[in-house]
């Protein structure tokens, strides 16, 4: 048997598996038909007119992408912490250390400037906004 034939037989399973699945819960799932299970829901907020007038709110999704930043973040840092006491008996404290200083440094920069700008912010304060916007016109 050919190295294809397995790849081609994997494809093939990969495919069927969640096709199948996919034909049996259609088989048998219950058809109830409401009315609410047809609402449109985005972001916790519940649409009132047409969808191409609706706005939502930027900062849910400024939110979520701090988060994802921050999540990667941790992805970094955790295996660098694992290896670190062995990296400075190698490479000494210094060589060990420096890089890990220079990401979080960027990601400290990125966050300050991220709440310099707003973006963690939930709900601004037009008021603020306003005086500063009165203060450049004088």
């Amino acid at each position: 048997m050919s190295e294809w034939t397995a790849i081609g037989a994997l494809a093939v399973v990969a495919l069927a598996i969640p096709g199948s699945m996919m034909v049996v819960s259609w088989l048998l799932r219950p058809s109830v038909p409401e009315q609410g299970k047809r609402a449109t829901y985005e972001s916790g907020e519940v649409p009132t007119g047409s969808s191409y007038g609706l706005r939502f709110n930027i900062q849910y999704y400024m939110i979520a992408l701090l988060f994802l930043v921050f999540d990667v973040e941790t992805i970094f840092i955790i295996p660098w912490t694992v290896v670190f006491e062995d990296a400075v008996g190698e490479l000494g404290f210094l060589r060990a250390f420096a890089p890990m200083v220079v990401f979080l440094g960027l990601l400290v920069f990125g966050l300050a400037w991220a709440w310099r700008n707003g973006a963690v912010e939930w709900v601004r304060d037009t008021t603020a906004q306003r005086e500063v916007t009165d203060r450049t016109e004088l």
